[in-house]
């Protein structure tokens, strides 16, 4: 049997992986062939570990027995049909993704970035940027989703004594469940955290962006596509709010050319929020916990529905 291993991982991942793999399968590493082969040795593979491209899966594998995503989100496949188990990574970025957003928004209130820039140019301030310091403590908070991600950023602003609410149109640990709702409350909201998955797409429209509080706070560690980019883009520059903090935008790398990158009032933390102490080596583990428990009959960790999106 084969294993095809899509993502470049680093090389203790690597030697993790041929270690602990059992003799009768054969670990088959997509950066080690010429990229004329690649899709034809992934044909090929029993089971995959990795993100590929969509297309490689259509049409489907019949031979495949299972299928690793390496990343919690996997809106790009919704549209496949497969007929073997999928997991994803679960709650394995959650804590580090809530610890990035927090950070930046710490760093947005207490003027971080303004105080890097100025150390950078050896050039003391002081006293006028004190005055304009703000707390993140109490400030009223939604949080887009009831996910991992959403209850790990809960659990951190927890200590920051923030007032909490989270949208979930059918959890029912979730205060808020329609956008009518959360249109009615945003006029009373300090700070939002999108922590939407892509099948949301477009969720935080121009209407709800209107609607938050003049000088509050926008920030997504979600993905970019379920905010609409360029009303954010119009509300920042207005000034109707008075910052975002932004792990994801609708288009990454971003542009060299978007406005963004000469904001301010923006923090971009560039896709970086889930990166945590051996990242690559976790990821392997969580594959090699669930081929086990697939070739012992047991229940795989963090299975998923692709065309449902969770």
């Amino acid at each position: 049997m084969q294993l095809f291993i899509y993502t470049d991982y680093d090389a203790p991942a690597r030697d993790l992986l041929c270690q602990q793999l059992t003799s009768n399968i054969t670990p088959v590493f997509r950066r080690d062939l010429p990229t004329n082969q690649q899709q034809a040795a992934f044909q090929q593979a029993d089971f995959l570990l990795g993100n590929p491209p969509a297309e490689w899966l259509t049409p489907t594998q019949p031979q495949l027995q299972f299928w690793q995503i390496d990343s919690a989100g996997f809106e790009r496949y919704a549209d496949l049909r497969l007929p073997c188990p999928v997991a994803n990574m679960g709650d394995y970025f959650a804590w580090a993704c809530a610890e990035t957003i927090v950070a930046g928004l710490i760093a947005h209130y207490r003027h971080l970035p303004e105080l890097a820039r100025l150390q950078a140019e050896q050039r003391w301030v002081g006293a006028p940027i004190r005055k304009q310091l703000l707390l993140l403590r109490d400030q009223r908070t939604i949080i887009l989703g009831a996910g991992a991600i959403a209850l790990a950023v809960r659990q951190q602003l927890s200590g920051f004594g923030c007032p909490v609410q989270l949208l979930a149109r059918t959890n029912p640990a979730a205060q808020l469940h329609s956008k009518e709702e959360l249109k009615a409350t945003l006029p009373e909201t300090d700070l939002v955290i999108n922590c939407l998955p892509g099948s949301a797409d477009n969720f935080f429209s121009a209407e709800l962006i209107q609607a938050m509080r003049p000088g509050s706070v926008y920030a997504n560690v979600g993905r970019g596509n379920t905010t609409d980019e360029p009303a954010l883009l119009a509300a920042l520059q207005s000034g109707h709010l008075a910052g975002a903090v932004l792990d994801v935008t609708a288009t990454e790398p971003l542009p060299p050319d978007h406005p963004f990158w000469q904001m301010p009032n923006v923090l971009l933390t560039q896709h970086t929020a889930g990166g945590q102490p051996r990242e690559d080596e976790g990821k392997v583990e969580q594959f090699l916990r669930n081929l086990h428990r697939l070739q012992n009959g047991q229940e795989l960790e963090n299975l998923v529905d692709i065309s449902r999106g969770y």
